[in-house]
């Protein structure tokens, strides 16, 4: 994508986000589904993505007492965690959270941890191994398997040949 072409989707954005804001605006999920499309191009810079998944956290967290903005706002945080490596320090905030969502929003919190890649995220998702929800234990073997998943494939310095790394 050119320059004005990123300058006009960046501008877009931020007049969603604008939208999302209004107090006055309806079905204020479809806002945070329109910027989840985005995400899930992979037309933003990992900056930007950050930018928009943070601000999805604050979503997550503020409160909303509109089922569709919290669902909508984890949603997109899980779909920008399939084109975009999310730092462990950008969800930890909604894994702190956790026992605040019911299992089918815990599960998306569990989705984006995995996507954090981080061993830090490790214990995070242990604790949820024992729960009584099946599908929340399953997001969380999930999560584990996918920060395991970069370990087991990054090569270690030095133990390839120049010619293969």
């Amino acid at each position: 994508m050119d320059m004005d072409g990123y300058a006009r989707l960046a501008a877009r954005i931020e007049k969603v986000w604008e939208e999302f804001d209004d107090p006055a605006a309806l079905h204020r999920d479809f806002h945070l589904d329109e910027i989840s499309d985005v995400l899930e191009a992979g037309l933003l810079t990992q900056e930007d993505a950050e930018r928009a998944v943070g601000r999805m956290v604050g979503v997550a967290l503020s409160g909303d007492e509109d089922r569709a903005v919290l669902e909508s706002a984890l949603h997109a945080i899980c779909t920008a965690g399939t084109r975009y490596m999310l730092p462990l320090p950008l969800v930890k905030p909604l894994a702190d959270a956790a026992d605040r969502f019911d299992p089918p929003l815990l599960a998306y919190v569990l989705s984006a941890l995995g996507s954090t890649y981080d061993k830090a995220a490790t214990p995070l998702a242990e604790r949820f191994l024992d729960h009584p929800h099946p599908e929340i234990r399953r997001e969380a073997e999930d999560a584990l398997t996918e920060i395991r998943w970069r370990y087991r494939h990054e090569p270690i310095g030095g133990a390839l040949p120049d010619a293969l790394g």
